[in-house]
């Protein structure tokens, strides 16, 4: 480890040591090297090239897909003492002609910047003529047409290969699966033996998925264990996330929404709250969140299914950036198994791509059904493992399962009989032998499947459905009415009859996984409660004076370890993790004074 990264480590970062791999790939790339960085969102993927950037000759070029985020990193950076601007069309003249100076006279140490912007000629001739010490590329998985959230303006960065040959190239993500790694290395001409995979696990977090049942029920429980912490709910629509968001604030929440049908200044108004604030509910589509730098985001819920694993991994991903617990949920139910499949099929992808898509949503189903660890799966997706964590639903609560073969059998056979053209509840009618107009008068009250599945109720009933949807057994008619039909795989279960086992639904109440959790407030002991408040209330009256988020002046974390080592010096405070020079020098005083306070 060359001395002159340690030194910057300590000074600017406050840490006397990396963590996992920082060391070796910070090394990499001071000598000069190429790297493919994949490590788990909190895993401290921005020092591996804010240090080479600093430590190098010359300014290293970041590129970041969001304004927000950009600007974000920018604050953190200028109060580490570091010389960072960022580069986009919100510029004034001046602010402009005052940048292109700096870059000219090597007065920046970090420039962030758009890729759209990044690759205008205007832009890429001022920056040949800069001295370049390395080139990142953030959120790299967008270059890949096999990543989850493509986007056309990073493939264009194909050309920096050619425009800066001589100059380091990093790619950076926390999500990205083979055929994702492979596309970036080849379009970004980096090296296999260039890369460095940290592994995905996020041991923090806490997964749990559970089908639907009462959606709105589930989600208050959950936010109830919440109550004072910032998070995101995620749903699939722009009505249904207006629409949560609206429900949520009359149920006492501050609650902010967030998509892509919302104007600019709105979105960037609700993002900006959520940043700066530290009890704030954001609920959003798929729109919001890409390189969200908030690190004290303590859960992330999904009402609706999301669009695989991947997504599933970097929405998660979002909460516990700090290391701390934080909590996750997901709900999903047969209606989303349809509505994602009735999306793969009605694109104009490609049939290979749609394939790819297929693979990918029955990756996440298994996911969903797995009565085994589910971080045990989720890892096993990316190829990495893990034994059994301890800290997942069916880790904590491991469900039951039950030789469902006879059930699978009845619930086709019952949709073979009513004509393969109605809904769940319908079937579930019918099994239960249910007495209604509407079966009497299609004469369903005649087959012989009426009333031959008892011993399962309706909620046992709608889990076995939507598990032989999940399996591909049975397929739903979005377009039409939800209709039922009988899939291939399906057939093939009747004609064979192999054994099937089924997850065994828990009773509604004892489903809720009523589980201790963890969170920031938690983990510090109780003698040491009443300092961390009081200096996460001065930490929040500086932010505000300043208008900037909390964490970038100091995260919990170092809250913690504040309160708990109780500095009486600078020298003193200065040993914490987390404390940097530039950061002593400006707020030393104000938090110490805090400490003296509490004795």
């Amino acid at each position: 480890m060359t001395a002159a990264a340690l030194e910057v480590l300590k000074s600017v970062y406050g840490y006397d040591a990396f963590r996992g791999p920082q060391a070796g790939i910070v090394d990499h790339v001071i000598a000069g090297r190429n790297a493919f960085v994949l490590m788990p969102t909190g895993g401290g993927k921005s020092l591996c090239y804010q240090i080479p950037a600093i430590v190098r000759p010359g300014m290293g070029l970041v590129v970041s897909p969001l304004l927000a985020l950009m600007a974000d990193q920018v604050a953190a950076l200028r109060q580490a003492g570091v010389k960072a601007a960022a580069l986009n069309s919100d510029l004034d003249p001046d602010e402009r002609r005052a940048l292109w100076s700096a870059v000219e006279t090597g007065a920046l140490d970090l420039l962030y910047v758009a890729p759209e912007t990044l690759m205008r000629p205007d832009v890429l001739e001022r920056l040949r003529r800069a001295r370049l010490s390395l080139i990142a590329i953030d959120e790299a998985h967008c270059l890949s047409q096999w990543g989850h959230d493509f986007r056309p303006s990073y493939r264009q960065l194909d050309g920096l290969v050619r425009q800066f040959p001589a100059t380091p190239r990093m790619a950076l993500t926390a999500t990205a699966d083979e055929p994702t790694r492979a596309e970036i290395l080849a379009h970004l001409d980096i090296a296999v033996a260039d890369s460095f995979v940290a592994g995905f696990d996020r041991p923090n977090i806490r997964y749990a998925i559970e089908e639907k049942d009462n959606p709105r029920a589930q989600l208050k429980e959950f936010l109830a264990r919440h109550e004072g912490e910032s998070g995101i709910v995620y749903c699939l629509s722009k009505r249904k996330t207006e629409e949560t968001a609206a429900w949520l604030r009359g149920e006492g929440t501050d609650a902010l929404s967030y998509h892509a049908g919302m104007d600019k200044a709105a979105r960037e108004a609700s993002q900006r709250r959520f940043q700066r604030g530290e009890a704030v509910v954001m609920v959003a589509t798929i729109a919001f969140g890409m390189g969200i730098d908030k690190p004290d985001v303590r859960f992330v819920a999904h009402v609706d299914l999301p669009g695989s694993i991947e997504a599933y991994y970097q929405e998660t991903g979002r909460a516990g950036r700090d290391g701390l617990p934080s909590d996750t949920l997901m709900l999903y139910g047969h209606e989303d198994i349809a509505l994602r499949s009735r999306f793969i099929e009605e694109s104009d992808a490609p049939d290979e791509r749609k394939r790819m898509e297929r693979q990918k949503l029955d990756a996440l189903l298994g996911l969903a059904e797995t009565a085994s660890c589910r971080r045990q799966v989720l890892l096993s997706y990316f190829g990495d493992r893990c034994e059994p964590c301890g800290n997942c639903d069916t880790c904590l609560e491991p469900p039951k399962l039950f030789d469902g073969t006879v059930a699978a059998q009845k619930a086709l056979s019952c949709i073979y009989r009513t004509g393969e053209r109605f809904g769940q509840a319908y079937v579930v009618d019918v099994l239960l032998g249910a007495e209604n107009d509407r079966i009497r008068q299609f004469g369903h009250d005649r087959v012989s499947t009426f009333g031959i599945g008892t011993e399962h109720d309706n909620r046992g009933w709608r889990a076995i459905l939507r598990q032989l949807i999940a399996l591909r057994f049975v397929d739903v008619d979005l377009a039409g009415h939800g209709g039922l039909s009988i899939a291939p795989a399906g057939r093939d279960f009747l004609r064979d009859k192999p054994t099937l086992m089924l997850r065994q639904p828990r009773a509604a109440r004892a489903r809720r996984h009523r589980l201790e959790r963890g969170t920031a407030q938690s983990t510090v002991p109780e003698a040491d409660r009443d300092l961390f408040q009081a200096l996460r209330q001065k930490r929040t009256e500086i932010a505000r004076l300043q208008n900037l988020p909390p964490y970038v002046i100091f995260h919990d974390r170092t809250l913690i370890e504040l309160a708990a080592a109780r500095p009486g010096s600078r020298a003193e405070m200065g040993r914490v993790p987390g404390v940097g020079e530039a950061k002593l020098d400006r707020y030393g005083p104000a938090f110490l004074a805090v400490i003296a306070e509490h004795g």
